[in-house]
Order: structure tokens, then C-alpha cells, then sequence
């Protein structure tokens, strides 16, 4: 039998490319890993971030690098322009900033997959584009400083006058910026790193309604034919000349609502132009009224009424306006002159029924230069008021402040409680008058009010004083008819009549019993503008008006009056 050998194993050679693939393997494997060791913290060769160049850097060191770069780049201003305005804003107070680790992030941004490492070894970066930060608050609030220094307001075109000459205006575009569609290329513009001219941001655009044509048609339609020389007025055969300084003074042109400019005359201001004023004035006479006094029991024309004469201002403008684009004789014409009735004539009195006498009282005072002087003013101004029915009269507003100007002089008065030097002392002689007139007319009273201590010279409890701008004397006619108030004085008296027509047979008053009675003091002043004054007890007094009709009462009205004492004082 013969012996078994032990078999051996073959042994069977790699095929050739077997062995290629793996050698290959093992070279990519190495190379991606020292593709991962070389790209893995750093950033591409040839990166650059607005012209900085950060390839090969480290994140922490391209990081460092941009702060100190773009930072300073950051901060300057960024040229803007609105409309056809210049300016610059600051990106810090704007809310811009260049958002630099989120910029590096971009930069190094490389994927572990083969393809992204194996690129890494072999490419360069290029330039990266800054990630900007943008605080739009912060934006609109600097773009909001910057519109008002920047926004331009629309401008009209004009003419306008001055000295005899003409001057226009020419018409300007308004702008306003857009503040909230500003933002965006205002960002933008940092982006671009405020390379080349101003950024333009956008504007709300405001075109004038006056144009430069319409400016140009005025001048020569109107306002240098206006300016060209004076025109000649007549005003009830009084001739004058007015030139164009005066004119151009009171000239202007308006737009209208189509933007054409329109000219305007302020006549009234013209009236004011001496070369006016004095001819208009000179013809100028005031209506008056028929004057009526009391006969008995029955009111009479005493003199007649006279018709006025006055130019409005409106026939002025409508003489003069078409005369200014006119040229020689052409430039004359005729201001229409009107007549102004008066409200009194004897024609019409009666039918006013300004026939009877319904009251007359007068009061009696010492004489002395400053009572004669302003009470005469006072009745001269008052003499010949026509009050209608239903109308209230009213002492101020018909005598007006008592100064110098109004042709009053300073007298003794009574202030704080005693007599006192100012204009217009005595005319509490015309109010306490009045007062009484309208009293016994029976009309109703609105406003009065006595002295605060009682004068021996004036009936009790039915006497009144005036105050301007404090204390008035009013009543309202309620008789139905109107009232013509009569005023007279002399150097001791003064008497006021209410013309008109009785409503009431009679009218009396009744005076009761002084109550609550008190004693005056005596009071010793050093004052040099002291004025003695005697000594009177004050009290209180109702007096009643009682209107009778056909024999018999009608009606019973109580009217209470306080008086202070009347201290006495001595000037040392």
C-alpha cells in the first residue's frame, strides 16, 4: 500500500489591476486626509473681502484682520444726493455695520465630503462679498435728520412789485425724500463700499402750479404794462395822480386755480397813499342826520339832514385795475363816486316814530374848566344817536376812551374811595344823565352802576358812573320804535331827551328810606396828589320805577343801591 503525502495549498498571483486600485486608494485616502488637516481652520488662498485679502488665514486671524480694515472702511460717510441737493450720512448712526465673523463664516465655508476637501487643495478663493448688519430704525431716523437739511420745498413762480419795478421769481421743483424707500440704496451703497458718485435716493417730487411760461406771460401781459407809468383819476370833478410806486405797493398776482397768475389791487391799502388819500378825502363828506329837539311834549326837526358823499374802496379798485395795462391817455378814468343817505330826515321821522318827547332830566354841577371840557365832548358825541328797536346803546362804545386823543383832559375822579385826578373826570355827569333820561323813558336797563359813595348833587339810588374797559352804561330800546337821544350842556349843566314814541303814560320814581346807615372816618394824606374830600355817611336806598298807564299802575320796578361812607380827608 502506498504512503498519502500531505497536500499543499496553491498559491495564486493578485491580478495587476487589483493591486493599481489599491495602491490608488491608499494615495486618496492619504490625500483627503491631509486635505482635511490643510482646509480644515483655514480659508481659501486668494479669498479676498472687498479688496482685503484673507486667503490661507485662520478664521480668528481673517477675523482680526477685516475689524481692522473694513471697520475703518465702514466708517467714513456715505455720499448721498436728494433732488439736486448733496449730503452724507453716517452708516454708524444709521444702524450699518459690516457683520465680520458671519463674513468669515462665507469665506471658509467648506463641506468634509471628498469633493469639497480635494477642491481645497487645488482652488482659490475669489473675492467675497460682506455681510452687512442693518438697523432699519436707526436708518429711517438718520434718513429723517437727513431730509431736513436736504428736502426742498416747492417754490412758486411769482411776480411781485417793489419801487415802481417789477420782479419775478422763477418757479423751483420741490423734493422730498422718501424715507422709507431710502433705506434700501442706502444699504446698497454701503454694500458697494461707497465707491463712485453720491447714491440717489428717492424723493416724493412736488412740480410747481406756476410755471416759468405762465411767470414769463405775466411779466410781459400785465405787470410791466402796470409799471409803466402813473394814472390819472377823477372823483366828483377833482382830478389826481397816482404813480406806479404808490401803485406797485398795493399790486400783487395770485395764482388761480389753474396756476395762472391773476392780479390783484388792495384798493383800501391805496386809499392810504396820500396821493389818495388827500383828493378822496377832500370830497368825502358824512351823511347826517336830521336834527331833533323836544317842543312840549312833541319831538320837531330842528335842522335838516344833509346826503353824503364817499368813494368805496371797491369803486376804486374797479377804476383802477383796468387802466394798468393801458398806455397813454389811455390810463385816465373816472372813479364812481356814491351818495350816502342818512338815517334821520325829516321826511322820515315820523314814520320812525320819532314824534314825542318820552323823557328829558338834567343835572346841574359847579363849574370848572375840566367838567365843561368833558362833558361837552361826551354830549357832543352822544347828541344825535339813533337807536333802533330791539338795538342796545352803549355809553363806551359811543364815547370811546376818555383820553387826550379823544379830545378829554384829565379831572377829578373817584377811585379806591376817594377823589383822584384822571382823564375824563366829570363825565359821570353825562352817564348820571342818561341814566335817569333812559330812567323815566321807561326802556330796560342793561348795564349801570353808581359811585361807590353817594354825591350830594345826583338824586340817591338813581345816579350812574362809567369805567372804560370796566363799567359801561347800556340799555336795550325795547319801546318798538326808534330812539333819538338829545345831548346838550353849558358850562354848569348838562341835559340828555329821549325822542321817540311813549310806550307808558308816566313813569315815576319812588325813593324809600336810607338803611344801614354807616358813619365816614377821617383819614390825614401826605400825598402830593392829594385831593381834600368832606366827609358823608354811607347807606343803602331802593328806589322803584312805577309805570302808570291809562291813570293806573302797571308795574313796579325796585332798583338797590349800596353806598360806602364818604371818608374825610385832610392833605397835609
Amino acid at each position: 500500500m502506498r504512503p498519502r503525502t500531505a497536500s499543499v495549498p496553491r498559491i495564486t498571483s493578485l491580478p495587476s489591476l487589483a493591486l493599481a486600485g489599491g495602491a490608488l486608494a491608499v494615495g486618496v485616502g492619504g490625500l483627503y486626509l491631509a486635505g482635511l488637516v490643510l482646509t480644515g481652520g483655514h480659508i481659501d488662498s486668494g479669498t479676498t473681502v472687498r479688496g482685503v485679502e484673507i486667503g490661507g488665514l485662520s478664521r480668528a486671524e481673517a477675523v482680526r484682520k477685516l475689524e481692522r480694515e473694513l471697520g475703518a472702511a465702514g466708517a467714513r460717510e456715505l455720499p448721498v444726493k436728494v433732488g439736486d441737493r448733496t449730503g452724507s450720512i453716517d452708516p454708524e448712526r444709521a444702524g450699518l455695520s459690516y457683520d465680520v465673523r458671519e463674513t468669515v463664516d462665507r469665506a471658509a465655508r467648506t463641506g468634509a465630503d471628498p469633493l469639497s476637501v480635494f477642491g481645497g487643495l487645488f482652488r482659490s478663493g475669489g473675492d467675497i462679498e460682506p455681510v452687512v448688519d442693518l438697523d432699519e430704525d436707526k436708518a429711517r431716523a438718520a434718513l429723517g435728520e437727513l431730509a431736513k437739511g436736504l428736502d426742498q420745498k416747492v417754490r412758486e413762480g411769482s411776480v411781485a412789485f417793489a419801487d415802481g419795478h417789477v420782479q419775478s421769481v422763477a418757479p423751483r421743483t420741490g423734493y422730498a425724500l422718501d424715507v422709507n424707500a431710502a433705506v434700501a440704496p442706502l444699504r446698497d451703497s454701503f454694500l458697494d463700499g461707497h465707491a463712485g458718485a453720491a447714491t440717489v435716493l428717492p424723493t416724493r417730487e412736488t412740480r410747481p402750479k406756476v410755471t416759468a411760461d405762465e411767470v414769463r406771460k405775466a411779466v410781459r401781459g400785465f405787470a410791466e404794462p402796470a409799471m409803466s407809468g402813473p394814472v390819472t383819476l377823477t372823483a366828483a370833478g377833482k382830478r389826481f395822480t397816482v404813480g406806479q410806486e404808490a401803485l406797485g405797493e398795493h399790486l400783487t398776482m395770485r395764482p388761480d386755480s389753474s396756476g395762472a397768475l391773476r392780479p390783484e389791487l388792495d384798493a383800501k391799502g391805496l386809499r392810504t397813499e396820500a396821493a389818495v388819500a388827500g383828493p378822496l378825502d377832500d370830497i368825502t363828506t358824512t351823511a347826517e342826520n336830521a336834527k331833533l329837539r323836544p317842543e312840549g311834549d312833541r319831538a320837531v326837526v330842528a335842522e335838516d339832514a344833509t346826503v353824503g358823499r364817499s368813494v368805496g374802496d371797491k369803486a376804486l379798485g374797479k377804476a383802477v385795475l383796468p387802466l394798468l395795462t393801458k398806455s397813454g391817455t389811455g390810463r385816465s378814468g373816472e372813479v364812481e363816486v356814491r351818495r350816502t343817505q342818512p338815517e334821520v330826515t325829516r321826511e322820515n321821522a315820523a314814520e320812525l316814530g320819532l314824534t314825542e318827547k318820552m323823557s328829558s332830566f338834567t343835572v346841574n354841577f359847579e363849574p370848572a374848566e375840566y367838567r365843561t371840557k368833558n362833558i361837552g365832548r361826551a354830549v357832543e358825541l352822544i347828541n344825535g344817536s339813533v337807536v333802533d328797536p330791539g338795538e342796545t346803546w352803549s355809553f363806551n362804545r359811543t364815547v370811546g376812551e376818555r383820553t387826550e386823543a379823544n379830545g378829554f383832559m384829565d379831572g377829578i375822579i373817584i377811585l379806591d374811595d376817594k377823589y383822584q385826578k384822571a382823564s375824563g373826570g366829570g363825565v359821570s355827569s353825562v352817564a348820571t344823565t342818561l341814566y335817569n333820561a333812559l330812567f323815566f323813558a321807561g326802556v330796560k336797563p342793561v348795564e349801570h352802576g353808581a359811585h361807590s359813595f353817594y354825591i350830594e348833587r345826583y338824586p340817591e339810588g338813581r345816579e350812574a358812573t362809567v369805567a372804560w374797559g370796566s363799567l359801561d352804561l347800556r340799555f336795550t330800546n325795547d319801546s318798538g320804535k326808534a330812539i333819538y337821544i338829545q345831548a346838550e350842556s353849558t358850562d354848569t349843566s348838562v341835559t340828555v331827551s329821549f325822542l321817540g314814541t311813549r310806550t307808558y303814560d308816566e313813569i315815576k320814581s319812588v325813593t324809600g328810606p336810607r338803611e344801614n346807615v354807616t358813619k365816614p372816618e377821617k383819614k390825614v394824606s401826605d400825598d402830593k396828589e392829594c385831593v381834600p374830600q368832606t366827609p358823608l355817611e354811607g347807606f343803602d336806598v331802593t328806589v322803584e320805577r312805577v309805570f302808570y298807564d291809562d291813570g293806573r299802575e302797571v308795574k313796579r320796578e325796585p332798583y338797590r343801591t349800596h353806598y360806602t361812607p364818604r371818608d374825610e380827608i385832610v392833605c397835609e
